[in-house]
């Protein structure tokens, strides 16, 4: 070969085939990750199932893995002291749903009507301030003695956890929308009505779909802590019977309950939020979902 001939380009990679590789990349991490969590979770139960049987741990007062599985599998074949497992959970999530849905509502109208209205936030801050600092505790006591034992005063306390974490968030992002895009907006002929239907909410909803993740937590915790405090049915009065009862393996197993119901529905929120902002550059929409 002459010294002088030119050295031969290397061939740039298919497109498809980084594609290709990228995708195995991701998924051997997602596999790797998952292995890692798994095998926490068994070293913890592991590691409490070998202390409650050598007598580490006092099964008593920690019970243990398989006295949790024992609960579980007594509560879904042959039923808890308030009905069917499946009636309190029923329960519980009806009242976590509407007062997911109505704080939520309530939260992102008021949110937005007074991020858009300055004199209008000026004149309701000190009271929703106020509002927001009465503790829940004392709320659920009041919304027990008003409504009684029913759902109506869990729903109420779900309403008001849910409310404050999603109206801070949509009034937050109301006022950061970009004053140029409304200015725009206007100078196109929008009224003010098409502005905070095309301009702010689109704006604001990154804001608002970020709080949904805690506001479910927090309408679970509603819940939980009014049926706790006093109703007929549901996980949190299963549990507060449980605690009555000294019954360790019954407390956990009523959260472990209630942890896989929050999971399923941070699973749905999250994938409620990936279609609501499929317009977001992906690495956004990928933080953010962390």
């Amino acid at each position: 070969m002459p010294a002088d001939a030119p050295a031969t380009a290397p061939p740039e990679p298919d497109e498809a085939a980084l594609i290709r590789a990228a995708r195995t990349r991701t998924r051997r991490r997602g596999l790797l990750l998952r292995a890692i969590q798994c095998l926490l979770v068994l070293a913890v139960l592991g590691g409490w199932q070998f202390g409650a049987a050598h007598g580490w741990l006092d099964p008593f007062t920690y019970g243990s893995p398989s006295g949790v599985a024992d609960q579980l599998r007594s509560w879904f074949t042959e039923g808890t002291a308030l009905g069917s497992i499946w009636h309190n959970i029923g329960v519980t999530m009806e009242e976590t749903v509407l007062g997911f849905l109505i704080g939520t509502a309530s939260g992102v109208v008021l949110g937005i009507a007074l991020g858009r209205l300055p004199a209008l936030a000026d004149v309701m801050a000190p009271f929703i301030k106020a509002a927001n600092s009465i503790p829940r505790i004392v709320l659920g006591s009041m919304f027990i003695i008003w409504f009684g034992l029913g759902s109506t005063g869990k729903v109420a306390l779900a309403v008001v956890l849910v409310f404050f974490s999603v109206f801070f968030n949509a009034f937050q992002g109301t006022r950061e929308v970009d004053r140029n895009l409304m200015a725009n907006a206007r100078i196109l002929g929008a009224s003010e009505w098409r502005v905070t239907q095309h301009v702010v909410l689109p704006s604001a909803m990154t804001w608002i779909t970020a709080s949904l993740h805690a506001a479910f937590g927090f309408a679970l915790i509603g819940a939980i802590v009014g049926e706790m405090l006093g109703a007929q049915a549901g996980l949190g009065q299963l549990i507060a019977q449980s605690q009555g009862l000294f019954n360790a393996d019954g407390v956990y197993s009523g959260t472990l309950i209630i942890a896989v119901l929050a999971l399923v529905a941070e699973f749905v929120i999250t994938r409620f939020e990936k279609r609501v902002l499929r317009w977001r550059p992906t690495q956004l929409s990928e933080s953010a979902s962390l």
